[in-house]
């Protein structure tokens, strides 16, 4: 929190924060999520109305995950940010976005191998992974005809490889900044590329990209220090999941591996100056949507973590995961986050700032139309709160 807040009184999620250069009027932050919208990777009209229902004056949202390259993906229709066609797509959602007064990253992603033949370049090759083991078939992917098909074995990248996908980084960062974003966010959650780098139930590799969890940090830190050198520090966040098991990223000690990734992300910040912030996921987040235990136990354990990753880390601190108002409010309140990320909610309330503010009830999400390619229904068709109605003219 800020000195200027703090002496406020008690922090709750409408007091303004100052994160880095940036100054927000409220904590409440649109997280990043897969919509399926950007039909063939670039952004649409629908994608310029989705983001203009959800942006406040001094708020801030995160884009949804925005792949770097041809062989990033793993959903039909996700935006790109590696095009030039699709960086100038961008520029028409920015605009909107700056225009309700809002803060905008873009969150670039690679899935690694929780992708398919189907969508690499051509329709066939293996996606690229930390490893050649692929995800079992307790998950499925989604096709583009809407089916669900069986994760297919990984190609390894060799030490040679490696530093091509790190380009492919720093390159979509610069495309951003380039598309109007104020900054972008490192996908590096959720089972996906650089996280199947991070978890030791992935990684099996036998070179200085595995075994030793400082090891293991290795891509993540090598992604990160490419971007900062190409955009400067004030314009990245990084986003962890370590005690999340989703696509069977499992760790044998989540809390350590979270501990290493932010002493190392502090060590770079002394070297190379302050990042935006650090996005982690709470560990009772599932791919769907129960607040259950995560991969580590009970719901104490989970706070415990959370806690001294909080107290850890050497800057802005974001958290996400099944937050409602109440548990926002708390996590302001007892000073164990920053800012709060927000998905399912804000996917079904547009207006999600403004109920939060009033208390109001919220809509429900509608789960079946979260990955559908209708540019309307399920996307920026959600109600906003009723007007007031005007006061009686006094005029006879």
């Amino acid at each position: 929190m800020t000195e200027s807040s703090a002496a406020q009184g008690t922090i709750t999620l409408f007091t303004p924060y100052e994160m880095g250069k940036f100054k927000l009027s409220h904590r409440i932050v649109l997280a990043p999520m897969t919509r399926c919208r950007a039909l063939n990777g670039i952004p649409q009209a629908a994608n310029v109305e989705y983001y203009k229902q959800r942006a406040t004056s001094g708020g801030f949202l995160i884009s949804e995950g925005t792949i770097i390259s041809p062989t990033a993906a793993g959903f039909p229709h996700v935006p790109g940010i590696y095009t030039d066609g699709q960086t100038e797509a961008w520029k028409k959602v920015v605009d909107a976005v700056h225009a309700k007064g809002s803060l905008f990253f873009c969150q670039l992603w690679h899935v690694g191998r929780a992708s398919h033949q189907v969508y690499q370049p051509g329709g066939t090759g293996s996606p690229i992974s930390s490893t050649s083991k692929p995800i079992s078939g307790r998950w499925r992917i989604l096709m583009p005809d809407g089916s669900y098909g069986k994760y297919p074995n990984p190609h390894a990248l060799t030490t040679t490889e490696i530093p091509e996908v790190v380009a492919h980084y720093r390159q979509a960062a610069l495309n951003a900044i380039r598309a109007g974003f104020d900054g972008i966010e490192i996908h590096g959650a959720h089972g996906y590329l650089i996280d199947q780098f991070l978890k030791d139930g992935i990684n099996d590799r036998t070179d200085h990209y595995g075994g030793s969890t400082s090891n293991r940090c290795k891509f993540l830190m090598q992604v990160v220090q490419a971007v900062v050198s190409a955009i400067g520090p004030d314009k990245v966040g990084v986003r962890i999941s370590p005690a999340i098991d989703h696509l069977e990223a499992t760790d044998s000690d989540p809390f350590s591996l979270g501990l290493v990734v932010i002493e190392k992300l502090n060590q770079l910040q002394r070297e190379m100056g302050k990042l935006t912030y650090l996005h982690v996921t709470q560990p009772r987040y599932t791919a769907y949507g129960q607040t259950e235990s995560g991969q580590h136990g009970s719901a104490e354990e989970e706070a415990r973590m959370m806690k001294a990753w909080r107290k850890a880390y050497d800057g802005t601190f974001i958290c996400s995961g099944g937050y409602t108002r109440e548990l926002g409010m708390e996590a302001m309140a007892h000073g164990d986050a920053d800012l709060v990320s927000y998905g399912r909610l804000f996917i079904s309330n547009p207006d999600l700032v403004t109920r939060f503010r009033l208390n109001a009830p919220l809509t429900r999400y509608v789960r079946a139309t979260f990955y559908t390619q209708d540019p309307v229904v399920g996307y920026t068709d959600y109600p906003f709160l009723d007007p007031k109605p005007a006061p009686p003219s006094s005029r006879l």
